[in-house]
């Protein structure tokens, strides 16, 4: 009978909206709330685990079944649980994927269940508002230490400013919502709650380093979208939620070490920390630099760049042996990676932006552009 029981449940998991996790996505979850009715992986699960007065969690393939949980599991199902905690969720709200974070997953759990904040949309206020203020602690660009600093988010100033003290007047700096992007980043940070904010400031990027203690960073984090969607709306009046929502903010695609050389490529190589976002490859000495030492811009195949494997054949002074080249219309930049997987990572990334025709506006930032060395 229990065999019988267990083997309901697998065929359960058959449904074409039970094949995926109810919550991030992941293919093939083997393990299920009885509670909620839904499907979802291992991963979630154990978020799933933390609030035992909301969910309740059996493996599909290992637990005992119990027959009413079993018409329980059949009469709701992932599509059910999707129709009901996720009517409302606002388009600019970040659905996090089998890839992100523990905090994100976490809090766009605890938001669906434990909060309902997607059935009662009154409950969305803290990122739906237009206007936030809070204290978040933020790195010292000089001294490396996390000090509490008071923020504003003003979707009608477009813009996020901090204060260098409770009682100032004015900002120590304005970030203008238009150039602004959020991204977590709790290893690189060191804290498990670590966002990475990173605007323009006279056309070159700059990186500022925060967190909250608690999970309300989430909520900054989807206010900033929230701010950043009303921006884009304005800003492009014929687009929809589908060409708008991918723009709201983004994940790098790629970060690691590298080493390179000057332009004249004479000098010998430095290792530095390179982050590619979108088209913008830049440098810095550290990971945790406030901004970068310098910026590559990586155009289209159309407009002259190229991604080669390899050095050119003089090349000399790199103590990593695995070679890239990008052929810019001013110059070639040359890159040495530790590892062959590295190299391989990193061409990949080069190869989606030349592929890629460029838009109107990226050939106003390349011409903008200014290649440091």
């Amino acid at each position: 009978m229990a065999k019988e029981r267990r083997r309901a449940v697998l065929e359960l998991l058959q449904r074409p909206g039970n094949a995926r996790c109810a919550d991030c996505g992941a293919p093939d979850p083997d393990w299920a709330s009885y509670t909620l009715g839904v499907f979802i992986c291992l991963s979630c699960s154990g978020i799933h685990r933390n609030i035992p007065q909301v969910s309740k969690v059996k493996s599909v393939r290992l637990d005992a079944w119990e027959e009413a949980q079993v018409e329980f599991m059949a009469s709701h199902g992932n599509d059910a649980a999707r129709a009901r905690f996720e009517s409302k969720v606002p388009s600019f709200y970040y659905r996090p994927t089998p890839s992100d974070c523990q905090l994100l997953r976490e809090q766009w759990i605890r938001a669906k269940y434990e909060r309902q904040e997607f059935i009662y949309p009154e409950k969305q206020e803290p990122y739906s508002a237009g206007y936030r203020e809070g204290f978040l602690w933020k790195r010292g660009r000089d001294n490396g230490q996390f000090l509490s600093r008071k923020f504003v988010l003003t979707e009608r100033e477009g813009a996020l400013k901090y204060f260098n003290r409770n009682d100032a007047k004015e900002p120590k700096a304005v970030m203008k919502i238009e150039h602004l992007n959020a991204t977590f980043q709790p290893a690189k940070i060191g804290h498990p709650h670590g966002l990475q904010v990173t605007y323009l400031k006279d056309n070159s990027t700059r990186n500022i380093f925060i967190y909250h203690e608690d999970g309300k960073i989430v909520d900054w984090f989807n206010a900033l979208r929230a701010a950043r969607f009303h921006y884009l709306q304005v800003a492009f009046p014929g687009a929809g939620d589908a060409d708008l929502v991918p723009k709201l903010s983004r994940n790098y695609l790629k970060e690691g070490y590298m080493e390179k050389t000057g332009p004249k490529q004479t000098e010998g190589f430095r290792k530095r920390w390179f982050t590619m976002d979108d088209r913008r490859l830049m440098y810095f000495k550290d990971p945790l630099d406030a901004f970068a030492r310098g910026e590559v811009f990586i155009g289209s195949k159309e407009s002259g760049y190229t991604v080669l494997h390899g050095f050119p054949p003089s090349t000399q002074g790199h103590h990593w042996p695995h070679g890239i080249t990008i052929v810019t219309p001013d110059r070639k930049f040359l890159f040495a990676c530790e590892t062959e997987s590295d190299q391989r990572e990193w061409v990949a990334a080069f190869q989606k932006a030349v592929d890629r025709p460029m838009l109107p506006q990226e050939y106003a930032v390349e011409a903008h552009f200014k290649h440091k060395p």
